[in-house]
């Protein structure tokens, strides 16, 4: 589904990945793990459109991506969930979740995708009239999550989705990730800080460092490896 060759990227005049190559089937639910400055952003955000490679290949269904705008590539079917949401604070819920339909494609499908959101979170649909400044964060990251899935996306690009939030909070996120890759076979590329709790949920992984792929495997051989037990989860 998504295939990514010797990708070279720059951010801010400095060079943030260095020939990165990985492959994600339809249906998968991957991870890029890695430390703070690793690249992970970088990635989603050019996977997206937001930043253009200066060298490599981005195919998205055996199509090239890599040059083409951000509406494009969303009405294609790829949402990104970005790094602390990047929610609209002056408008409610419900009208943050409409922003998220904005690609054609996807407006047909309004009204099922709503459902299918406050159905995922349903304390979105007692708050759709608020407005989204006035959510906790926990509640806002819910939000994010939700005008992704508005897209009716084949491809959901999530960037730190646990960043700051309690536990408990967090582990009702992820756990609505597991459903919506095995419910609505919505493929999945998560970036994560929290190595431990992303290997549990997904079926394989990346590792970056320095902007580079180090490591890649099954999630559960990553979860044993020396190298991560020792560097990432203080084992």
């Amino acid at each position: 589904m998504l295939n990514i060759e010797n990708l070279d990227v720059f951010y801010d005049g400095l060079q943030a990945l260095y020939s990165v190559s990985l492959e994600i089937r339809p249906e998968e639910f991957v991870c890029i793990l890695g430390p703070n400055g690793a690249g992970k952003s970088t990635m989603l955000q050019t996977i997206a459109g937001m930043l253009v490679p200066e060298q490599g290949t981005i195919l998205f269904d055996n199509q090239p991506i890599h040059k083409l705008a951000a509406n494009k590539i969303a009405s294609l079917g790829l949402a990104l969930v970005p790094e602390e949401g990047w929610l609209f604070g002056q408008m409610s819920v419900e009208e943050n979740l409409l922003m998220g339909a904005y690609p054609k494609p996807s407006r047909p499908k309004i009204k099922r995708q709503m459902e299918f959101v406050f159905d995922l979170f349903p304390i979105l649909a007692e708050r759709r009239k608020q407005y989204e400044e006035t959510l906790s964060g926990g509640e806002r990251q819910m939000l994010a999550v939700g005008r992704g899935l508005m897209s009716n996306p084949k491809m959901l690009l999530l960037d730190e989705p646990s960043l700051g939030l309690a536990p408990l909070v967090v582990k009702d996120i992820l756990s609505v990730l597991v459903r919506i890759n095995r419910e609505e076979k919505t493929t999945i590329l998560l970036t994560e800080q929290n190595i431990f709790h992303a290997l549990k949920i997904s079926q394989r992984g990346y590792l970056l460092e320095n902007g580079k792929v180090v490591m890649q495997g099954a999630s559960q051989q990553l979860l044993g490896n020396e190298h991560i037990k020792k560097n990432y989860l203080g084992l």
